[in-house]
């Protein structure tokens, strides 16, 4: 493991001699350490002399914190947690078994000399426990293939005797299972749910033997894998034995006549010892409870985090418990420990202190640096090189594939030495892999580049350092080796220094310790926090995941219900020119909508697909609608996040890294990877490769290469002993897929097997018992794997292509899949629903936009019947060496569909395939036409999904009326999986009258031919049938009444709150148009600019749900990529959104200019920032948090027009006019704006390029930017420029280029101001002297 390296690196600095050699002695010692590297520090020591050790923080979050730091070195397997208990027996509720069994399971670890980590915070401790030879943590340790008096089980001899010994340790016999800490008995099987495992288990006997433990799904009773052995820990922390219930009631009977709590305590005790509170008879079970130090015996370390703080956290924690028991008759002893008694055990403790805190000496003192690099990318390659240079051992992690190989050529490109140091390098000293000094090539491009060092030099007297290195190559004239060469011991913990050793493991914070010339550096510490921010805000555009709306529409008002959107209006408002959207309701009523509201507006789509009833303005109807709608997405978010909730809390099978089979087999794939097909891939495996149950939806277009992310993670699952399921819809898929991953898997002796109807009754049968027992890795087939005779070995890994077309009671069956079994779901057209549900978290979501390279998007033509153009169509095809596809999907006519193409060409050798056909018809034409031999293949929809085939590439369908959107979009796909030009022909008969539905329906088919165009269709497919009972039969009538859309967003916003424990309040989203701009300035998009109205307002919605500076500068820089003149009023318009998103950022509600002033709130204003404003008579309000500055502070030239002035006021008001914030409009100014890179026009934001700006202190100077162009260089107005880089004095994007030096105006009025900053200093020093003297004269 990489923490061997790391502590083997600190081990052979000696910068922990003194430390570590008191504790390998048995002595106390103390570190001095900042806080930050103490996990790492934990974690080498736990490396270095692996042993049960006992970790104690302040405070429950922290304790969780250290615990995941920890595990992200040493393994989840090896840190437990000790939790705090959130009942107390003063104030009953349900205790949480799951809590319990952990608390049970760390103090048995402890008890017992486990080599693991148990973290636990000081407030987690006062909790007492039975003493420790009670044996109470002790598990019922179950081992499959013994008799049960074997196994050591205490009371258990028989099966008889299991029951009773599961109730004493507190689980409940529910006859069915019902959760953690529930079992139930039928006949010679126990089904258990223990608290300490996140999966029910089920025990068959056979007589009193233990005959096999396996996995079970609670929903379906299916068992998914066996288990060699199970641990059952005590859900409860003292037996609830009857002889245990005797013994509290003796003990109770005395002190319950004169107390009433322990009276009613008494009586609850008559149904045994399982109720909440029961933890109250601890004191009347054992004299003397302990505290969980007292597990911690001979051969554990205790390492304290701060001793000082722990004993304030759990001081604070006590006087908490005792405020809580008091009036309740309920005494604390017995219960709880004196925050002063707390024993924290340990045959040996080692103390970890701050370096300026501590009071007594240290032992030790590890001085840590911090990275430090954030948001500066140019910087992290000048530190690498400087630690490079000081023979540094340097680790770089970066667990995501694709950051890691964007940082290997990032580093290949500055010429810092690298090496990509492979995890089994790391634990196989004796590797082959690597042969002497040489770093392993970066890239084959990569070795020509300047700085690409593939040998780095190392002094001679310099053991070998690097890993997989046993000596030193070979050289001519060189001399021996050292006679103190590494062993191979030695050798496989060794990193290089001089060069950066690039893993894949999660460090989870980059550090520097110049003591042991060792420097950890995450990827995430490039980002900042800033950008680590930008990341979690990052979102898909909400425009593409709503129905577009456009003049002629029905919309849905969030405040107001649903309307006919008439038209895009220009209205002037108190001098200030607007677009509006105009809103047509019942009655005639009309609402004039601004734009900057357009989030709240949305496209109404029914379960129907037709028109809908207008709301009434000023009445009721739409408040009752919309809580209807309330109670709906309540429920449905419950439903929705109670599986995924479960899963989240899960702890899954964690599979290993890579291994070398893995890239020998990715290497065989014939294609170039795209930019997201390696990032779909990087999330699959990283997902795969943590402790959590995946479940992700790769969402890509027809023949992006979803199939391969599958094929690469099913080949991960196997490399670990696990087994597949491939789910397919339709037989045919089936067996495409079954060709594909035994094409790929048999060099590497993966067996692979399918259940369809093509295999006999035989052949399932064998694959059936193979996949039993193991022998088969991966089965492919359709719904019938849901079957129960479909046991799994050892199941890893469910693959679903287009889970969409499952079942109600198939999609059931896979709900529950994913509570302990990774899932991997692919899609072409996922409904909004799906994306919606990926969007809001609920699942894991890749998305696959960009198409292969040279692929062209297939040429649709959409008409009606004409055997001219059919023949034309099929005889082009041929002479190009090509097949075609030809759809008539009627059975009883497709015969004479044969005929229409022998008409049409008669030189071509035609098929037929139809679902009616036997298997051994099927296969056969299947296989002469992917051999070859036949020119056209005559099908049904059969051919929907699963044919690939790179040489048709002409698909004709007739009676095209009949089938659905996302139908012809699927079938679309079969063809132009080449670089070839494809061709699509929609045909529907002549003289037939179509529908409105299937007009629609062709329409949309010809206007998105684009690539890419999945989830478009997906959209306007729901657009045209109407969302029906998508989200359940019973919401339909909902969903009609608010529309799809925003019955969406209300249950995102539900599905959020569930997710956080808070309770679904049914209530939308805090939207922007609830934050109040309303500043002076024409802000619209006029005609002459954007011309198109439908453009026009698809630009709106972009920018009205545009929720940070960064989305709105991306924003402009499309608009202006397009539309480069822009005008003043567009300028505005974006001024006015980045204002929003803003205020959105940082908690402002209102920026309004009202009678002559400028309000905001709320916003924190710090006193010393308010002085400026006062002397422009500003004001604040503290208890409102409201800010009024007359607009006199802003220059005339300023208030001509307010908005770039407010926007420099804001950034300058909450200290954001820095080079980091302002990297992103620099680069548009340089680009895009059209502005000249001069050194004006590149200032970061806080950087005046006006010398006199650092002459004058006064707030109003706005020189917080760089000067415009074309802009008075007065001080004041030294940031007329906008925000977004928009030369306000022109309105023009594209101006001359700024001055590079003051005028003397400008220095002569920075003087002046500066002038009058001392004279009024001077008068108000005076004034205050005044004052002094008339006090002490009274």
């Amino acid at each position: 493991m990489l923490i061997d390296s790391l502590a083997f690196t600190l081990e052979k600095s000696g910068c922990l001699d003194t430390f570590w050699g008191k504790l390998d002695a048995g002595e106390d010692a103390t570190l001095g350490v900042a806080a930050s590297a103490r996990p790492f520090l934990v974690a080498a020591r736990f490396a270095h002399a692996p042993q049960p050790t006992l970790v104690v923080v302040a405070g429950e979050d922290a304790a969780v914190a250290f615990a995941r730091n920890v595990a992200a070195y040493v393994g989840e397997e090896r840190v437990l947690r000790f939790p705090e208990r959130a009942d107390y027996p003063f104030d009953p509720k349900p205790a949480d078994r799951r809590v319990i069994a952990q608390r049970m399971e760390a103090a048995w670890a402890l008890k017992s000399g486990r080599e693991v980590v148990v973290v636990a915070s000081a407030r987690a401790l006062l909790c007492l426990l039975p003493p420790v030879e009670a044996n109470a943590a002790r598990p019922i340790a179950l081992t499959a293939g013994e008799e049960l008096e074997d196994m050591g089980v205490e009371g258990v001899e028989e099966l008889g005797d299991l029951p009773r010994a599961l109730e004493a340790a507190g689980y409940a016999n529910t006859g069915e299972l019902d959760g953690p800490g529930t079992f139930a008995v039928r006949g010679g099987t126990v089904d258990v749910f223990p608290g300490n495992l996140s999966f029910p288990v089920r025990l068959d006997f056979f007589g009193d033997e233990l005959d096999e433990i396996r996995r079970i799904v609670p929903a379906t009773g299916q068992t998914i894998s066996s288990l060699p052995s199970v641990e059952v820990y005590p859900v409860s922390e003292f037996p609830t034995s009857p002889r245990a219930l005797a013994d509290a009631r003796r003990a109770l009977e005395k002190p319950a006549l004169t107390n009433p709590a322990l009276r009613d305590v008494l009586e609850k005790l008559e149904g045994g010892l399982r109720f909440d509170g029961a933890d109250v008879v601890l004191p009347f079970l054992y004299k003397k409870p302990v505290t969980l130090g007292a597990y911690a015996g001979a051969g554990t370390c205790a390492a304290l985090i701060e001793p000082r703080s722990l004993f304030d956290d759990a001081a604070h924690a006590a006087d908490d418990i005792a405020e809580r028991a008091r009036g309740t008759n309920i005494a604390l002893a017995g219960l709880f420990a004196e925050p002063a008694a707390l024993d924290f055990g340990g045959e040996v403790r080692a103390t970890y202190v701050s370096i300026m805190r501590v009071g007594g000496a240290l032992d030790d003192e590890l001085p840590v640096k911090r990275v430090d690099v954030a948001g500066m990318p140019d910087k992290i390659f000048g530190k690498l090189k400087s630690l490079a240079a000081d023979r540094y051992t340097i680790v770089f992690s970066a667990p995501n594939l694709r950051a890691r190989e964007t940082m290997r050529h990032a580093f290949v490109d500055h010429g810092i030495p690298i090496q990509i140091v492979q995890p089994e390098h790391l634990d196989d000293g004796n590797s082959a892999a690597a042969v002497g000094r040489s770093v392993p090539r970066a890239d084959s491009a990569d070795s020509g580049k300047e700085g690409y060092n593939p040998h780095p030099s190392f002094p001679e007297s310099e053991d070998c350092p690097s890993t997989g290195c046993s000596a030193r190559p070979p050289h001519e004239g060189s001399q021996p080796e050292s006679a103190e060469a590494d062993t191979p011991a030695q050798a496989k913990r060794r990193l290089r220094r001089g060069v950066v050793n690039i893993v894949d493991n999660d460090i989870p914070l980059g550090m520097i310790i110049p003591k042991a010339h060792l420097a950890l550096v995450s990827a995430a510490d490039t980002q900042g926090s800033r950008a680590a921010s930008r990341r979690v805000r990052s979102r898909v555009d909400a425009t593409e995941v709503t129905f577009p709306f456009k003049p002629g529409d029905y919309v849905v008002h969030a405040a107001h219900g649903i309307a006919f959107f008439r038209d895009l209006v220009r209205r002037e408002v108190d001098g200030t020119e607007r677009d509006y959207l105009q809103l047509e309701y019942a009655e005639g009523d009309k609402l004039f909508v601004p734009v900057e509201q357009l989030d709240r507006v949305t496209r109404y789509v029914g379960p129907e697909g037709g028109s809908p009833r207008l709301t009434r303005l000023n009445t009721s109807d739409w408040a009752r609608a919309m809580n209807r709608a309330r109670k709906a997405t309540k429920k449905l978010a419950f439903d929705l996040v109670d599986v995924y909730a479960r899963r989240a809390a899960t702890q899954g099978f964690r599979f290993s890294p890579d291994t070398p089979w893995q890239r020998e087999m990715e290497e065989a794939f014939p294609y170039t990877e795209t930019r997201d097909q390696l990032a779909a891939i990087a999330d699959v495996k990283h997902d795969m490769e943590s402790p959590r149950p995946m479940d992700r939806l790769i969402c890509g277009d027809v023949g992006f290469g979803k199939t391969e992310v599958a094929l690469r993670a099913a080949f991960k699952a196997t490399q670990d002993g696990k087994q597949v399921m491939v789910l397919c819809p339709t037989t045919i898929l089936a067996q495409q897929h079954y060709t594909s991953f035994k094409d790929r898997f048999d060099p590497f002796d993966v067996t692979v097997e399918v259940l369809s109807r093509f295999r006999t009754p035989e052949q399932q049968k064998a694959a059936l018992e193979g996949f039993a027992k193991g022998d088969v890795q991966v089965l492919v087939g359709t719904h019938r794997l849901l079957s129960r005779d479909v046991n799994p070995h050892d199941l890893g890994l469910v693959i679903i292509d287009e889970e969409q077309r499952f079942g109600v009671q198939h999609k059931e069956q896979l709900k529950n899949l994913r509570e302990s079994i990774d899932v991997l779901t692919l899609s072409a057209t996922p409904i909004p629903r799906t994306m919606q549900m990926s969007l809001s978290g609920v699942r894991d979501m890749s998305l696959i936009l960009t198409p292969p390279d040279e692929r062209r998007p297939v040429e649709v033509h959409v008409g009606e019947w004409d055997p001219d153009v059919v023949s034309a169509a099929i005889r082009y095809e041929l002479a190009r060496g090509g097949q075609v596809y030809y759809v008539s999907n009627r059975v009883r006519s497709i015969d004479e569909a044969v005929d229409r193409v022998h008409a049409a060409a008669g030189e071509a050798r035609v098929g037929v395939a139809h679902g009616q056909m036997t298997k051994e018809e099927l296969e056969q034409v299947m296989e002469e036409f992917a051999a070859g031999e036949l020119d056209v293949l005559v099908a049904t929809t059969i051919i929907e999904s699963g044919i690939d085939n790179p040489h048709t590439n002409t698909l004709i369908i007739e009676d095209a009326q009949r089938l659905g959107l996302a139908q012809m979009y699927q079938l679309k796909g079969r063809v132009g999986r080449s670089s070839t030009q494809a061709y699509a022909y929609f045909m529907f008969p002549e003289n037939v009258p179509l529908t409105e539905e299937a007009a629609a329906r062709l329409t949309a088919i010809n206007e998105h031919q684009d690539l890419g165009s999945g989830m478009r269709i997906a959209m306007r497919d729901l657009e045209i049938r109407g969302a029906g009972s998508m989200l359940g039969a019973e919401q339909s009538g909902n969903m009609s009444a608010v529309g799809f859309d925003l019955f969406a967003q209300m249950l995102n916003q539900a599905v959020n709150e569930t997710r956080e424990g808070v309770g679904a309040s049914g209530e939308l989203p805090p939207a922007l148009s609830d934050i109040t701009v309303n500043i002076p300035g024409h802000a619209y998009l006029p005609e002459e600019y954007i011309p198109d109205a439908d453009a026009r307002v698809l630009w709106y919605r972009k920018l009205a749900s545009a929720s940070t500076v960064e989305e709105v500068a991306a924003l402009r820089e499309d608009m202006l990529a397009k539309a480069p003149e822009m005008p003043e009023a567009a300028a505005n318009l974006f001024e006015r959104a980045w204002l929003k998103a803003f205020a959105n950022e940082h908690g402002v509600k209102l920026i309004s200019v009202a009678a002559g002033k400028l309000i905001v709130e709320p916003i924190d204003i710090p006193a010393a920032a308010m002085k400026p404003l006062r002397r422009a008579a500003g004001r604040y309000q503290t208890d409102k948090r409201k800010l009024t500055l007359p607009l006199r502070y802003f220059s005339e030239e300023e208030r001509d027009n307010l908005l770039p002035a407010i926007v420099h006021f804001m950034e300058k008001l909450f200290g954001e006019t820095d080079a980091e914030e302002g990297a992103p409009f620099a680069e548009m100014e340089g680009g895009a704006s059209g502005f000249a890179s001069d050194p004006a026009s590149s200032v970061p934001r806080g950087i005046a390029t006006d010398p006199a700006a650092g002459v004058s202190k006064n707030a109003r100077t706005g020189s917080a930017k760089a000067v415009s162009q074309n802009a008075p260089t007065d001080s004041r107005r030294g940031g007329s420029r906008s925000a977004l880089g928009q030369d306000t004095a022109k309105g023009s994007a594209s101006a001359t280029p700024a001055p590079t030096r003051p005028t003397g105006r400008s220095e002569r009025r920075a003087n002046n101001l500066a002038k009058g900053d001392a004279a009024r200093e001077r008068l108000a020093a005076k004034r205050a002297a005044r004052a002094a003297k008339r006090e002490e004269r009274r």
